[in-house]
């Protein structure tokens, strides 16, 4: 079973809790300890509504001119089939609140917290034309609003654009695996594992960096990549093929022909992924969520040490996958520039956990083993891993893909 399969389960739940996060953040910023007067006070001054929504009309009955400040909408999609529903701010096409997925017939709530500006509900039912509702003038808000902020659309077509470019990335670090997983397989054939070893970790850190393309490789990633199933050691597990296993048998001591096998077979899946032509076909709907995601495995199954085969290189691997969240995070630059405040402190964020990892290693090129760092320099690596993620959560929110129209 690959990582990435058993990991699936985990970012089903992840998606739901993105999904909310993001009617949460874009309809309202959230009350801290600091700002509770100010969010007491707004709540009171709150201006209701009841709105529906159909195939031709959105967000009829707010009205052409309301006070700023709180806003809580009770919507109804009285279409027969479901619809997205977003607030958006009719010049800069900021979104301010939105509704995925509301059903037909059924009623929503939300809040949202709004400066000055012209507003307009956009709604778009499966597979027919948007329906956009009208300007409505809003006013400005009372002085103390905690106002909420605003989404710049990222359209399908700018994320294609991003898919397509990583994809060529991808593409071009593929035949540089194939080499060195042929270098393993040589010196295996030899029956030089010491080099072999060597070889081993070179290739397997390659492939580790190419972790925002592991949905479109498919079968490969499990044949490549696999861990062993529940229960089961990678050593044991007879169902085994690709880097782990051929981890378990390097590091057991186990003979040439049975390393040479193994070898064999991971020239052969790494030939058959080059070949594959879908493996460049990333898919533009989850790289918003690519560089988190892959954080979030590094802490899941390399910092537990949940993958160590008997190499005791999962510090190297968390290094590559860190290369592979800044390179799958770099396509998104400049989309992100003007979206996200942060990225400057996740930019610097990567760096210095980077750096922190990579202190790790020696001169000559080995690895301390994730199993030898002391409890201070545990948790100082847990705390930046930690940080980064939350850094990196919120760019799978701007960078989902928005519907946007125009009248």
């Amino acid at each position: 079973m690959s990582k990435r399969s058993q990991y699936a389960l985990f970012w089903v739940v992840v998606a739901v809790i993105v999904a909310i996060g993001v009617v949460a953040t874009v309809t309202r910023a959230p009350a801290h300890a600091g700002n509770a007067g100010a969010v007491a006070a707004q709540s009171a001054q709150a201006h209701s509504y009841d709105l529906t929504a159909n195939r031709s009309t959105c967000g009829v009955g707010w009205g052409a001119s309301v006070p700023g400040g709180e806003q809580d909408f009770s919507i109804a999609n009285g279409n027969d089939a479901p619809m997205d529903i977003q607030l958006q701010e009719r010049d800069s096409k900021k979104v301010f609140l939105e509704l995925d997925g509301v059903g037909a017939g059924s009623k929503v709530g939300a809040q949202v917290v709004l400066a000055k500006g012209r507003y307009r509900f956009a709604c778009y039912p499966e597979d027919e034309p948007p329906a956009i509702g009208a300007t409505v003038h809003v006013g400005a808000a009372p002085p103390n609003a905690v106002l909420s902020a605003g989404v710049q659309p990222l359209t399908r077509n700018q994320l294609n654009l991003v898919a397509i470019a990583y994809g060529k990335w991808v593409d071009g670090r593929l035949p540089t695996l194939q080499q060195q997983v042929g270098r393993l397989d040589d010196d295996a054939e030899e029956g030089d594992l010491a080099a072999a070893k060597a070889d081993w970790l070179t290739a397997h850190l390659t492939y580790e960096t190419l972790g925002a393309a592991y949905d479109a490789f498919g079968d490969h990633d499990a044949e490549i990549n696999g861990t062993p199933a529940s229960g089961q050691t990678a050593l044991g597990d007879p169902d085994l093929t690709g880097f782990h296993k051929i981890e378990a048998l390097l590091w057991s001591g186990a003979p040439a022909s049975a390393v040479a096998a193994q070898t064999q077979g991971l020239v052969q899946a790494v030939a058959s992924l080059v070949a594959d032509p879908g493996t460049s076909q990333i898919d533009p709907l989850l790289i918003g969520l690519r560089s988190h995601e892959i954080v979030e495995n590094a802490i899941q199954f390399e910092l537990t040490g949940a993958t160590d085969a008997g190499s005791h290189t999962n510090l190297a691997t968390i290094d590559a996958n860190l290369t592979g969240a800044t390179a799958a995070l770099s396509f998104l630059k400049s989309d992100l520039a003007s979206r996200y405040s942060a990225l400057p402190d996740v930019e610097a964020a990567l760096a210095s956990t980077q750096k922190l990892v990579e202190s790790y290693r020696a001169d000559d090129g080995t690895w301390l083993p994730l199993q030898s760092l002391t409890q201070p320099q545990r948790q100082q690596l847990n705390a930046s891993l930690g940080g980064l993620v939350e850094l990196l959560a919120p760019i799978a929110e701007i960078a989902e893909p928005r519907f946007t129209a125009d009248e």
